[in-house]
C-alpha cells in the first residue's frame, strides 16, 4: 500500500439485499493521505457503517473505494487490515500484562516502542502509577481499568501497528476532553502521514480536523471546516449549540 489516500466514488452500501434499506447512499468523498478526517451525525446515520467499509469489514453493494489509488477489493485482506488499524468505543483487552496486549498490535514492538505508542495515546501517564507498570496484569475484558483507560491502551495497540490509516470510532468517548485534544495533538505530530479518521459525538473531539463530514440518513450532509460548516449546515449548528450551551453559563 503506498499511501492512505482513501477515495469513495458513489459508494452505496446496504446489510439486505433489498435497495430500500440502503444504510449508506451514494457517498463520494476524497481523503487525502495524512490528513485528518472528523465524522459527526446522529445514531444510525450511517457513520460506523461508512469507516467498517474500508477495511472490508463489509463490502460496497455498488460503487467503489480505493486506498492509495487500488480498489480494497484488490489487497490481500491480510495486508488491508494491517494497514488499516481501527479502534472501537468498546474494543476489548484480554488477560495477560500490558505489555502482550500491546504487542497483540505488533508481536514484534519493543518496549521503547511500546512506551512511546502509550505517550502518543495519553496512557503512558497512568501505566506509570501502578506497582508493576507495563507488567501490570489485565483482567479478561481489562475489567480492573477503567473505560477511560482501556480505550488508551486500545488506540496505543493501534498506534503499534504503524498503520497507513488510523480509524477511531467513537473511541475517546470515555476520555476526559483535555486528554482527548492531547491525543490528537499527538497524532497530528508525530504520526503527520498516518490518515486519520475520527468519528465523535464530541464536536471537540473533530473540530481541529482537516475536514468534517456531517452524516444524515445514509448521506453526506455536510463536508468542510468546523468554521465553514458552523456557517452553513443547520445540523452541525445544532449539535455545536446543544453541547456549547452549558459552558457559557
Amino acid at each position: 500500500m503506498k499511501n492512505g489516500k482513501i477515495i469513495f466514488k458513489n459508494v452505496s452500501f446496504s446489510y439486505f439485499v433489498n435497495k430500500d434499506k440502503e444504510c449508506l447512499k451514494n457517498i463520494s468523498l476524497h481523503i487525502p493521505s495524512g490528513s485528518t478526517l472528523g465524522i459527526i451525525g446522529g445514531t444510525g446515520s450511517g457513520k460506523s457503517s461508512l469507516v467498517q467499509l474500508i477495511p472490508r469489514l463489509y463490502d460496497v453493494t455498488e460503487g467503489e473505494i480505493t486506498i492509495g489509488g487500488i480498489d480494497v477489493k484488490k489487497y490481500d485482506l491480510f495486508t488491508l487490515r494491517n494497514e488499516v488499524a481501527m479502534v472501537l468505543q468498546k474494543n476489548e483487552l484480554f488477560s495477560g500484562t500490558i505489555k502482550e496486549n500491546l504487542r497483540w498490535g505488533n508481536k514484534n514492538a519493543s518496549d521503547d516502542e511500546i512506551i512511546h505508542a502509550c505517550k502518543l495515546a495519553q496512557a503512558d501517564s497512568f501505566v506509570e502509577t501502578f506497582p508493576n507498570q507495563y507488567d501490570t496484569y489485565i483482567e479478561q475484558g481489562g475489567t480492573n481499568v477503567s473505560g477511560g483507560q482501556k480505550q488508551r491502551l486500545c488506540i496505543a495497540r493501534a498506534l503499534l501497528k504503524k498503520p497507513k490509516i488510523l480509524i477511531l470510532d467513537d473511541s475517546t468517548s470515555a476520555v476526559d476532553t483535555k486528554t482527548d485534544a492531547m491525543i490528537r495533538k499527538a497524532f497530528r505530530e508525530e504520526i503527520p502521514d498516518t490518515t486519520k479518521i475520527i468519528i465523535a459525538q464530541r464536536i471537540s473531539s473533530v473540530e481541529d480536523a482537516d475536514h468534517i463530514i456531517v452524516m444524515d440518513q445514509g448521506k453526506i450532509n455536510g463536508y468542510g471546516t468546523h468554521e465553514e460548516l458552523l456557517k452553513n449546515n443547520e445540523i452541525y449548528k445544532e449539535i455545536y449549540a446543544s453541547q456549547t450551551k452549558g459552558d457559557n453559563n
